[in-house]
């Protein structure tokens, strides 16, 4: 392992044992933004930390983003750099994409061989899906204009620096209900006298599954699922309130308009039925992450001169991605980098025994310098 190589494991691992929760990413932040001046860029600390390098006279930039928050799980791994901090595990490799994008700025600012600006984008809270949209509305894409925006995400079970992506949708969208039911709770001998409410959430639970299975087309990539469904029932109390939330994921905003209507429709037909009162919400926060056809050719053509195994065409991702609205302001691409096959970094995300790949750090760090190269090309003459 050369100099260079084993600078970004040892950041990365420091960034693995100090993880912080979305929107307190207080110390994170400290040392990306210490890590980018250090290396002589200009350094901006807004919801995130952004920050610029120029070279040459081109007016174009792109921008480059890695996520910074961690996630409330706890730690379950045999390595010798654990989590510090109780409960809070970055079990998402947003350390790992911290420390690719970092040894990247570490490449360009040394080589500068780009003509234009390049705009790192660190952002808070990705798994939330609040984050990105804070950036914009805090007005960075006004104050570090951008033409074009990329990001990177591991993806366990994939060869180690294998890259794949796809013109279009690249990852669903994620709303989030919650439907209360108001019924009449009362003695769990005399059910007759109210409405128990665990009866009509339970009828409910089961209508809500024919929206995918009878509503939608075939192929459509929809999920709904029912996550939680709560009660102040007791044991001999039949419960008035229960409480049903879940996760609707779709591939298309007319897919998720609908069943945003048909999840109402349902509720309010099977409270009427009991007479029984619901209350309904359904909030999107992860819109569809859609890939621009130029970028991902660009990210294809990167991925090539890096030395990585490229697949340009995969199939959609079912998670959501944040990124989804810089790539709506902006032409952008998303795209997965291969975490390994085996052992923890063969572990899914979000798993208590997850780890990213150290052997990432340098293939990820050069094709971002790739991609500047090919996006921002030194003008002959």
């Amino acid at each position: 392992m050369d100099d260079f190589d084993q600078t970004l494991t040892t950041l990365r691992r420091t960034f693995h044992q100090d993880p912080e929760l979305g929107f307190d990413e207080r110390r994170t932040k400290t040392r990306v933004a210490n890590h980018l001046r250090a290396l002589g860029l200009e350094v901006h600390e807004g919801v995130g930390v952004v920050a610029t390098l120029r070279a040459g006279t081109g007016n174009r930039a792109i921008g480059l983003r890695a996520d910074m928050d961690a996630l409330p799980i706890h730690e379950v791994s045999g390595h010798d750099y654990p989590s510090q901090n109780p409960g809070v595990m970055h079990a998402c490799g947003h350390d790992g994409h911290m420390t690719m994008l970092l040894g990247a700025a570490e490449i360009l600012t040394r080589d500068r061989d780009f003509d234009g600006t390049v705009v790192f984008l660190f952002q808070p809270n990705e798994e939330h899906g609040l984050g990105a949209q804070a950036m914009i509305n805090e007005g960075v894409l006004q104050r570090f204009p951008i033409d074009e925006v990329y990001a990177i995400h591991n993806l366990p079970g994939a060869p180690v620096g294998q890259i794949s992506t796809r013109p279009g949708l690249i990852c669903n969208s994620e709303s989030l209900f919650e439907i209360n039911i108001l019924g009449q709770g009362g003695h769990a001998s005399m059910p007759q006298v109210g409405v128990d409410a665990i009866t009509v959430g339970a009828e409910l639970v089961s209508a809500l599954q024919t929206i995918v299975a009878r509503k939608l087309a075939p192929g459509s990539g929809a999920v709904v699922s029912v996550t939680e469904f709560l009660t102040d029932g007791q044991r001999n109390v039949l419960p008035g309130r229960a409480t049903l939330k879940g996760d609707v994921r779709c591939r298309a905003p007319e897919d998720r308009t609908k069943v945003d209507r048909l999840l109402r429709q349902i509720a309010v037909g099977i409270a009427a039925a009991h007479g029984v009162q619901v209350e309904i919400q359904f909030n999107t926060e992860f819109v569809e992450t859609i890939n621009a056809p130029g970028p991902v050719q660009a990210v294809a053509r990167a991925g090539h001169s890096a030395g990585c195994e490229v697949i340009a065409d995969r199939d959609p991702m079912s998670f959501s991605e944040d990124f989804a609205h810089f790539a709506a302001a902006v032409p952008g691409c998303f795209l997965l980098l291969g975490n390994g096959t085996d052992g923890p970094n063969g572990q899914p995300l979000h798993a208590a025994d997850y780890d990213f790949n150290d052997a990432l750090l340098p293939i990820g760090a050069r094709f971002w310098a790739e991609l500047v190269r090919d996006r921002l090309p030194v003008r002959e003459g």
